[in-house]
């Protein structure tokens, strides 16, 4: 399957919403982001965001921590080493689609 350059099967399902995008692309400068912080760069609704960070942690490709700043609650998401990986081949498949590379 992924050696069909156009094959839309080998695209990371997890990764490839919109959302998850963007948050993905995020992290992957960023390292790690507090919750509000993401929020205001992806744009969407603190319900929004809590789901699909869960999507990402749930898929291994980010690590939430929840934890108290006096009595304020801090949630911090990092893009895990498993997060790269999987971002990067993300890229080299869609780099492969639009431009007929191997992405190596």
């Amino acid at each position: 399957m992924a050696d069909v350059p156009l094959d839309y099967r080998a695209i990371d399902d997890t990764i490839h919403g919109r959302v998850r995008l963007a948050t993905m692309a995020y992290l992957s400068s960023a390292e790690c982001a507090d919750f509000g912080e993401l929020r205001a760069r992806t744009g969407v609704s603190d319900g929004n965001l809590s789901v699909h960070l869960r999507k990402l942690e749930d898929a291994g490709y980010v690590s939430i921590e929840k934890r108290f700043e006096g009595k304020k609650p801090v949630t911090t998401a990092c893009m895990t080493d498993a997060g790269r990986e999987a971002w990067i081949v993300y890229l080299d498949r869609m780099k492969a689609m639009l431009f007929g590379e191997d992405g190596g």
